[in-house]
C-alpha cells in the first residue's frame, strides 16, 4: 500500500515538473539577435525587456525605470538622479537606451522617528515607450543598477476633452 502511494506521488511530481517545464518553454520569445547591439562599456551591463507579441500591441505602453534597491527611512520619497539617453543603432533602424548617473539620491526631508527602515527600489524618472511585442527594449545601465517595468493597457477607446467656453 505504501509503495503504491509513493509511486502515485512520484508520478504526480513528474507530471507537475513536466507541465511547468513545457509552460516555461512556451514563454521563450524569439526576437532579433541582441549581438547587433553594442557591447556594454566598462562598468555597464546590458538589460533587455522582452514582451510577448499580441494583436493588441497598439493598446499597450511600457513604462520602465532604472534604479537600485536601497535601505531608506520609512516615510520619505526618494528619487535617483540620472539621465536616460535614447540612441540610434546605426544601420538597423532600432533604438536603445543608455542610463548615466552619479549615484546621487534626492529625497523629501520629513522627520519620521517612529517609522522603521525599509528596502525600496529607488529609481530615476521613468520612461514610457510604445509596446512592441516584436522588438526588445535594450537598456545599458551601471552594473550596480537594475531595470523594472510595467505594462499599461487600454481598451482602445478614445475620448474627447470638454471645451471650456468663456463669456464674451
Amino acid at each position: 500500500m505504501k509503495k503504491n502511494v509513493f509511486q502515485v506521488m512520484m508520478l504526480l511530481m513528474i507530471a507537475l515538473v513536466s507541465s511547468t517545464t513545457i509552460s516555461n518553454a512556451q514563454m521563450v520569445i524569439d526576437k532579433i539577435d541582441l549581438g547587433i547591439f553594442p557591447i556594454p562599456e566598462k562598468g555597464y551591463k546590458k538589460m533587455v525587456i522582452e514582451v510577448p507579441y499580441s494583436e493588441s500591441d497598439k493598446n499597450k505602453k511600457i513604462e520602465f525605470s532604472v534604479g537600485k534597491w536601497m535601505e531608506v527611512d520609512g516615510c520619505n520619497t526618494f528619487n535617483l538622479s540620472g539621465t536616460l539617453e535614447k540612441k540610434d543603432l546605426q544601420g538597423w533602424g532600432y533604438d536603445y537606451y543608455v542610463f548615466k548617473t552619479n549615484g546621487n539620491v534626492a529625497s523629501t526631508m520629513m522627520a519620521c522617528p517612529n517609522k522603521e527602515k525599509r528596502n525600496l527600489f529607488v529609481s530615476a524618472q521613468p520612461e514610457t515607450v510604445r509596446y512592441n511585442g516584436r522588438m526588445p527594449i535594450v537598456i545599458y545601465v551601471p552594473e550596480a543598477y537594475d531595470v523594472q517595468f510595467k505594462i499599461y493597457t487600454t481598451d482602445g477607446d478614445t475620448y474627447r476633452a470638454a471645451e471650456v467656453r468663456t463669456k464674451k
